[in-house]
């Protein structure tokens, strides 16, 4: 188990049901079973949990920052229910076409919140359903952990995908190792 209890998670697919349309309103925020709880119980042990995700849908026009700052909203208020809470959600913003830094799987995200938390990421356990989560965790040092929920079964299969990637069900499997 890493010494630092610090934890990064993607969003869509790893906390909440994906989408291909794109989360756009909290309405279409819904939580997978088990992993406000599995939040939760990360904060119970002690862990530092943040949120790492790509949100192109902002760069694409089809929600605003507004909109984007409800659906965190409920997310962290629905953690909140279950006794859980989020360390810091970082994101980007920009469309895919973007050359900046921050887009998943450059690494720009994960040196944001290496600065902010005055950490080095080497072992810390990221957590996500792509291949571009795993890839940004990765670049930093970062112990890939890919959940089958989200597009994670696909990625599962992927010839691309990092070698040593842990693999686990769901978010609430992955913390269930962690804290055992």
């Amino acid at each position: 188990m890493p010494t630092k209890k610090l934890i990064i998670l993607d969003r869509d697919g790893v906390i909440n049901v994906d989408s291909e349309q794109f989360i756009k309103s909290p309405d279409e925020w819904k939580p997978i079973p088990g992993s406000l709880e599995a939040i939760a119980r990360l904060n119970q042990w002690g862990w530092r949990v943040v949120v790492a995700s790509n949100q192109s849908g902002v760069g694409r026009g089809l929600f605003g920052m507004d909109m984007l700052n409800a659906i965190n909203e409920k997310m962290v208020k629905s953690l909140a229910q279950v006794g859980g809470r989020l360390d810091a959600i970082f994101f980007c913003p920009h469309a895919a076409d973007s050359t900046c830094d921050c887009r998943k799987p450059k690494p720009g995200l994960m040196r944001q919140i290496a600065e902010r938390f005055n950490v080095d990421l080497a072992g810390v356990p990221c957590v996500g359903d792509s291949l571009r989560d795993l890839q940004a965790g990765m670049a930093t040092g970062c112990t890939p952990y890919l959940v089958l929920t989200g597009k994670g079964a696909k990625t599962r299969d992927d010839p691309e995908l990092p070698e040593g990637t842990l693999v686990y069900d769901d978010l609430a499997a992955v913390v269930a190792d962690l804290t055992a």
